[in-house]
């Protein structure tokens, strides 16, 4: 196997890393653009009160700065899929680089606004009972199913990946189940304690590690002129892996991910105003696509080309992935210090992934969570399923992670579309790419031969246009229905009076 060493590219010119460079130019823009315009279709309402005050109950109820609030999100909604969804994502070529660009743009970072926007309206409600009361009652059991288990297997999957990369600095030298051992004990310290206790301290730093090391393998491929590939649109997938439907469930996180709008209403509980709104959930999407394409460009680049890539996957996974290319861009020191950034990312996912399922079931059941008692009743079998799917091959875990979060992200698209839908805005902005996933999901779903129905390629598209075109009649039918009725588009706080200390 060759790795390239980066500095060998440095006498390219100004002709390389053309697409990488307005990648990460067009993604800032998009959010003083787009990111702008989409706040000024939902039309937020700096004098309305938020959940944090409205609610504030001193353990998921508290009022936190738009600094901090940001950075939690950041580090909630990017678990390793940015790192490790890229890394697989880069097999496809550069045609990666437009779903994530594209992706994050004008569907994910839509999907997290909305998301969070829509909760902050409703009281910080979890996206189940967004979907009750957008999409029909029917929607709640779904919903509730689907959240479960992606939140379920993200705790998961983010217990085995940072135990991989933690494996990988120690050579082995400790025991795998010590390590994931340490990490649950995290995790339910994490989950049980006041968010403001653990994760609103602990997070600044964590975001600090995990934007520093990402910058610095960045700019070390940027300075040292690595060679980065340029567009096209040839799929060079060395296992021949169709780009439609499958790029789309490879790279996830920095592009769309439905976990996002598990983690959303967790913030949204602690958002000050209305207005902090487009930093903290489109902006911090936005980060998550750079930090993906980060990735995903060190890996076309450092490794010999998608067959190399394919190589290191297969013998070491993306952990090994990681490690190679921390080490190549930063050196020994700087190098672990990027990996650990990388390690933060799944640890600090998976701790709020579970805080959101003891959310999620704690409001399915009425039960108040200001006991920590009534915490720990919900939170330890949550911890016993997850530590049991830990002796589940990962790979088998990470597909049904992709689907899972794929439908995830349809059903909060379709809610956000049918909020706006109601309030005779542009709605469009959301309905498009939930259009465009709902096709996604379905032709995958046949298409997929290991945990789908398998059937051939043109049948799963002919099956996968009918069941999105009768899903989205059902969204308009249900949409113009509703506006006859006499619906409360957003929760009434009108009744709420600020104490005086505030």
């Amino acid at each position: 196997m060759v790795i390239f060493n980066c500095t060998e590219n440095s006498n390219k010119g100004d002709e390389a890393m053309i697409t990488f460079l307005v990648s990460i130019v067009l993604l800032l823009v998009g959010y003083f653009t787009y990111g702008k315009y989409v706040e000024q279709v939902f039309g937020h309402n700096e004098s309305r009160p938020t959940p944090a005050y409205v609610n504030s109950d001193g353990v998921d109820y508290v009022p936190m700065s738009t600094k901090k609030n940001s950075l939690i999100q950041l580090l909630n909604i990017a678990g390793t899929g940015p790192v490790f969804g890229p890394i697989a994502g880069a097999l496809f070529g550069p045609v990666a680089f437009i779903w994530i660009v594209v992706g994050c743009i004008f569907a994910g970072a839509v999907h997290d606004y909305l998301t969070g926007m829509i909760s902050i309206r409703n009281k910080g409600a979890h996206l189940p009972a967004l979907a009750s009361k957008y999409l029909g009652k029917a929607m709640k059991h779904v919903v509730n199913i689907f959240a479960l288990l992606l939140l379920l297997l993200v705790g998961t999957v983010f217990v085995t990946t940072p135990a991989m990369l933690i494996d990988t600095l120690l050579d082995g030298k400790v025991a795998m189940a010590i390590i994931v051992g340490v990490i649950f004990l995290y995790y339910i310290l994490a989950t049980l304690l006041p968010i403001d206790k653990i994760i609103g301290r602990l997070y600044p730093y964590f975001g600090a590690l995990l934007i520093i090391s990402a910058l610095g393998v960045g700019l070390v491929l940027v300075f040292t002129g690595a060679d980065i590939p340029e567009l096209t649109f040839e799929n060079m997938h060395p296992s021949g892996l169709m780009i439609f439907p499958m790029l789309f469930f490879t790279i996830t996180c920095g592009a769309l991910s439905g976990f996002h709008a598990t983690q959303t209403p967790i913030i949204s509980r602690t958002t000050q105003k209305e207005g902090q709104g487009r930093k903290i959930f489109y902006g911090m999407m936005i980060a998550e696509g750079i930090i993906a394409m980060i990735w995903a460009a060190a890996a076309m680049s450092l490794f010999n080309g998608p067959v190399g890539l394919s190589e290191i996957i297969a013998n070491g996974g993306p952990a090994r992935v990681v490690s190679e290319v921390s080490t190549i861009t930063l050196g020994a020191v700087g190098g672990t210090l990027a990996v650990l950034g990388v390690v933060v990312l799944p640890i600090t996912s998976g701790d709020t992934a579970f805080r959101a399922a003891r959310m999620i079931i704690a409001d399915f059941f009425k039960m108040s969570q200001a006991k920590i008692l009534s915490r720990l009743w919900i939170a330890l079998p949550l911890f016993v399923m997850s530590y049991a799917l830990t002796k589940i091959d990962f790979n088998i875990l990470w597909r049904y992670f992709s689907w899972a979060n794929g439908v995830t992200a349809v059903i909060a698209l379709w809610v956000g579309a049918m909020y706006l839908f109601l309030k005779r805005s542009n709605h469009w902005i959301a309905t498009v790419p939930a259009v465009f996933m709902t096709l996604m999901c379905w032709v995958y779903i046949f298409y997929e031969s290991t945990m789908g129905f398998g059937l051939n390629y043109e049948l799963s598209y002919i099956l996968g246009g009918i069941a999105t075109a009768t899903l989205t009649g059902l969204f308009f039918y249900t949409g113009f229905k509703k506006r006859g009725d006499k619906f409360e588009l957003d929760e009434d706080v009108s009744d709420y009076v600020a104490p005086s200390n505030i």
